[in-house]
């Protein structure tokens, strides 16, 4: 049987009374150096560790962060939640992941959940919030970050994310290099920002060539279903497209899957370009292009940005640009050289 040092245990080695290992750990009142370093010292040859949850209970600390994320069945968000928990771990926190299927009402459950728990602040992925969202985080001094799913009017200094219109521009510019001369769109749910931008930079780009067509945009889910019957329905509809940027992975996915059932060779008859770079679309037959987002540095600025607001660690205050840069990432699916 495994014994766990208790803080009696260290009081007792270093000759003192519970309390004053208490001010010692919790860094809360007098305690002379000497004896401090007699309970320190007792600490580390037990291999003491202290209990985060109690002392949360005396300090309103508990060195933990929640993560709330819309879907975890999108292969994106365990890889941010990857990402974002290295980070916290390597800062000495540790993170508690909450699923919201995209509701607005469990996100809302969850900050009170999270405040009950003690936590001392939450990371927000692709959930947009309102005024009154954050006026109510703000009231119980609850302190966050918001990764993705940015409105305009938000606070920039909080909002981490991709630069979702500029990887849009660099989609369709790839699918304009092989030759692509009607490109449509499966664009994301019209209530989410990362959607608006990556549909803008679609537009704008075609509109400087006098290529854009309105007819080729359809929205989607971010899922897979939508994406193959979008791709069904664009397809039906206008047979001389010969170009796919889909909004995310998901979506490219399905989007292929529909392009194989039709019998159209990707990409001679129709190349495909996604989002995000999940694990699964290098794999597949063809594999899928994509644009990169670069995970885990947003995971790691968003950390650092969320921890500097709770331990007031002006390093991670500095302000730095918030919108970070994707990555073309060419695969089979527009690689019409080798065909």
């Amino acid at each position: 049987m495994i014994h766990l040092s208790t803080i009696r245990d260290v009081a007792k080695l270093a000759g003192v009374s519970v309390s004053t290992v208490s001010r010692v750990i919790n860094q809360s009142g007098y305690v002379n150096k000497e004896t401090e370093e007699k309970v320190r010292e007792a600490i580390e040859k037990l291999d003491y560790k202290p209990n985060t949850v109690a002392r949360g209970l005396v300090n309103k600390k508990t060195k933990t962060i929640a993560l709330i994320i819309p879907d975890i069945t999108n292969p994106f968000f365990p890889k941010l939640a990857r990402a974002i928990e290295d980070t916290v771990n390597e800062l000495g926190y540790s993170v508690i992941l909450g699923n919201t299927d995209g509701s607005s009402r469990k996100r809302d459950e969850y900050i009170h959940i999270m405040k009950n728990r003690y936590v001392d602040g939450m990371i927000f992925a692709s959930h947009p919030l309102l005024e009154y969202d954050m006026e109510d985080l703000k009231q119980i001094g609850m302190p966050y970050v918001i990764v993705g799913g940015v409105k305009n009017s938000y606070n920039e200094f909080l909002n981490i994310g991709t630069d979702n219109f500029n990887g849009a521009v660099m989609a369709v510019e790839h699918l304009l290099e092989i030759g692509c001369k009607h490109i449509a769109h499966i664009s994301g749910p019209k209530d989410k920002q990362i959607s608006y931008d990556r549909y803008l930079g679609y537009k704008q780009t075609l509109e400087k060539r006098g290529m854009f067509n309105s007819d080729y945009i359809m929205q989607g889910y971010y899922d897979i279903d939508s994406g193959q019957k979008i791709a069904k329905l664009l397809l039906e509809s206008y047979p001389q497209i010969d170009g796919i940027f889909a909004a995310n992975d998901l979506m490219a996915l399905g989007a292929l899957n529909t392009l194989i059932n039709m019998k159209k060779r990707v990409p001679q008859d129709v190349a495909l370009i996604g989002f995000d770079d999940i694990p699964l679309i290098g794999y597949t037959v063809p594999s899928i292009s994509t644009i990169a987002q670069p995970v885990d540095q947003i995971g790691r600025v968003a950390v650092q940005r969320l921890i500097g607001l709770i331990e007031n660690k002006k390093e991670f205050l500095t302000k730095v640009n918030n919108k970070l840069q994707p990555k073309l990432i060419c695969r089979e699916s527009t690689d019409r050289e080798k065909v």
